[in-house]
């Protein structure tokens, strides 16, 4: 009898969000953009955040993400 194969393999890209609401949002945003081209999606970490300044004010907000997805066999 075989065995089911149980390794997989996933791959790490990073990601910037944007958004003139929130981190949360800009993250969200991200997210939701990358699955439109990336599938089966597994983890999302946020590794960095930071802000888009104009003339002293806050403008955007930026999350940076690292995305894993598994490779298709």
């Amino acid at each position: 009898m075989a065995k089911k194969k149980t390794e997989s393999v996933y791959r790490v890209t990073e990601i910037i969000g944007t958004s003139a609401i929130s981190w949360e949002d800009a993250a969200k945003n991200g997210v939701e953009t990358a699955a439109k081209s990336l599938r089966d999606l597994r983890v999302a970490e946020v590794t960095k955040l930071d802000m888009k300044v104009d003339s002293g004010e806050v403008v955007e907000y930026r999350a940076r993400v690292s995305l894993s997805f598994k490779y298709e066999a």
